[in-house]
């Protein structure tokens, strides 16, 4: 631009004045420290009204993904405060989950390890057959599956028989194995509200070449985000049933495989995650099949480290299938679990 000013010729800078990048850089600034705050004291959110945070904890790796906006957007205004700013939130989230993207370790021959997949297969699956056939694929030693319902159970059993000769199926979960399986038991994790019939929790002894292992499958209710938040409260309340039947398991090493409608973030499954360990590598967004948004399938275990878990590709599920590498511990616990 330029201005005549006393016989003068004055020209002006074209462009964002200095004081609107200083508060572009202060919004920016704001927003991160905000973000950083949420994904490193994310428990410090009250969970009411509307269980709030069990909401934010359900996506907080997404955090990330503000972080990158931000990002774009201290770049365009080219607001040095905002970039400084920025660093707080991204060490923050890598302190958090970067350790989630790091590959998985090499496959150690000599290690007491299992695979095991986990499947929500949809009782819509119009394709069970195929779906037994890409989970056989994978080649794990356990699969543990849910929404089994009674037109595609027989289906299942043919396909995954000659592979897995050992399964049990109680209610709507099911476990086959490629070791033998004892113990086989119903696990009531029924809502006191839900009726009668309601049975999605499994519990069996695998007889592994490494000792036995407890092995629990559970589907746990599903949850429903509306005008007044997250509506978990039976979920909730079947995974402190859940938590109470692996803290009094008897065995010493334990692998719960599972829709568990929730991420490990989540505070409604603190009664597993705190006494389970979750999986140290891989985010495997799981749900919704179509555009995986998080991981409610998951693999949890006692006495073992869940070494890497991933996704596998879509059956004619809702929900992506995941394999997980377990480590089991040494000799450790009741006695029970033994070279």
């Amino acid at each position: 631009m330029v201005r005549q000013a006393g016989g003068g010729v004055t020209v002006a800078a074209k462009g964002r004045t200095p004081s609107g990048e200083g508060r572009w850089g202060v919004v920016v600034a704001g927003v991160a420290v905000g973000v950083a705050g949420v994904v490193g004291l994310h428990r410090a959110i009250p969970n009411s009204p509307g269980r709030v945070g069990s909401l934010v904890e359900s996506f907080l790796p997404w955090a990330g993904v503000v972080v990158a906006l931000l990002f774009v957007v201290a770049l365009v205004r080219r607001s040095g405060v905002g970039l400084v700013a920025l660093l707080l939130p991204v060490a923050v989230w890598v302190q958090v989950f970067g350790g989630l993207l790091l590959p998985g370790p090499s496959p150690d021959t000599g290690a007491r390890e299992l695979v095991v997949v986990q499947h929500n297969v949809s009782d819509e699956n119009p394709d069970p057959a195929g779906t037994a056939r890409a989970l056989a694929a994978a080649g794990g030693d356990l699969i543990a599956l849910e929404e089994v319902v009674v037109p595609a159970l027989a289906l299942y059993e043919d396909v995954l028989g000659a592979d897995y000769p050992h399964h049990v199926v109680h209610g709507t979960v099911g476990l086959w194995s490629k070791y033998p399986l004892a113990e086989e038991r119903l696990v009531d994790i029924r809502p006191r509200a839900f009726e009668a019939g309601w049975s999605r929790g499994l519990r069996a002894v695998v007889r592994t070449p490494y000792g036995d292992v407890a092995a629990y499958v559970a589907h746990l209710p599903s949850v429903r985000v509306g005008a007044g938040g997250l509506a978990s409260a039976p979920r909730d309340e079947s995974a402190r049933m859940l938590g109470n039947a692996v803290r009094g398991e008897e065995v010493g090493a334990v692998i719960l495989m599972g829709d568990l409608n929730g991420t490990v973030d989540d505070r409604g499954l603190e009664p597993l995650t705190s006494q389970l360990n979750v999986a140290e590598r891989g985010f495997a967004f799981s749900f919704p099949a179509a555009f995986p948004l998080a991981r409610i399938d998951q693999v949890l275990a006692r006495s073992a480290t869940v070494r890497h878990i991933r996704t596998l590709p879509a059956t004619g599920s809702d929900h992506l299938p995941v394999a997980a590498r377990v480590t089991l511990d040494p000799l450790q616990g009741s006695g029970r679990f033994a070279p």
